[in-house]
């Protein structure tokens, strides 16, 4: 069984940064995907990445701002997020599944989630 912790949240001011990391253990997936959820938001998509790290894909609404990458020796994938706006405020998961989507519903396991909080 596969289990995603995720850490690194917090609260930071606008234009600010934070990495989040995910650690995987167990039977692990292929790809590997941020999502965030802000209070009365539907799930939203934030960044995928292939475990051969070969192909990424950023949602529209962070690129140029975040980068999604991995360390395969400690079986990690991170999340650094640079230039933060208030907009960004949410709780962050990370989840792994068989298909490399955008798709909440194609993963197949997440994390915890943890919260991150820029303030204006």
């Amino acid at each position: 069984q596969v289990q995603l912790v995720e850490s690194g949240g917090g609260l930071v001011q606008t234009g600010g940064s934070l990495t989040l990391s995910c650690a995987a253990s167990g039977r692990t997936f292929s790809n590997y995907g941020w999502f965030r959820q802000a209070p009365g938001k539907e799930r939203e998509f934030v960044a995928a990445m292939s475990w051969s790290g070969s192909t990424t894909y950023n949602a529209d609404s962070v690129k140029g701002r975040f980068t999604m990458s991995r360390d395969g020796a400690k079986n990690t994938v991170y999340l650094q997020m640079t230039s933060l706006k208030p907009e960004d405020t949410a709780v962050y998961y990370c989840a792994t599944g068989s298909y490399y989507s955008t798709v909440p519903a194609d993963y197949d396991r997440w994390g915890q989630g943890t919260q991150v909080t820029v303030s204006s």
